[in-house]
């Protein structure tokens, strides 16, 4: 079994088509779908910090990569059904980031781009 981003798509796809779910999701509702599969990601985290936060991820780590999935399963779902080539658009948003962020200016910095 491949774990290609278009192999993953397509096993999204056809568990919505199994599902006949199609209907329910325009962009908007998929986008806020997204938006609340991460709220549930971020809950695992909310209020721990440091150790106590590694020891509870690694503690609930099922949890964490059924969050994961639902957050990626929403990305490939609307990547999809406004035809944009994922792979394509991340290496793009690489090339970007690497000019909003120069080695020179940003290793080991977290300031934004605009106060480097």
């Amino acid at each position: 079994m491949s774990d290609s981003i278009n192999d993953l798509t397509e096993l999204v796809l056809a568990f919505r088509e199994e599902r006949d779910w199609r209907q329910f999701h325009n962009p908007k509702d998929m986008a806020l779908s997204l938006v609340l599969e991460s709220a549930e990601l971020l809950e695992l985290m909310q209020w721990r910090n440091g150790a106590e936060l590694d020891m509870h991820l690694m503690a609930n780590k099922d949890r964490l990569k059924e969050e994961l999935a639902d957050v990626l399963g929403w990305i490939l779902l609307l990547a999809s059904d406004q035809q944009i080539d994922l792979a394509e658009a991340f290496r793009k948003k690489i090339e970007l980031n690497k000019k909003k962020y120069p080695i020179e200016k940003s290793k080991g910095s977290a300031r934004k781009y605009d106060e480097l």
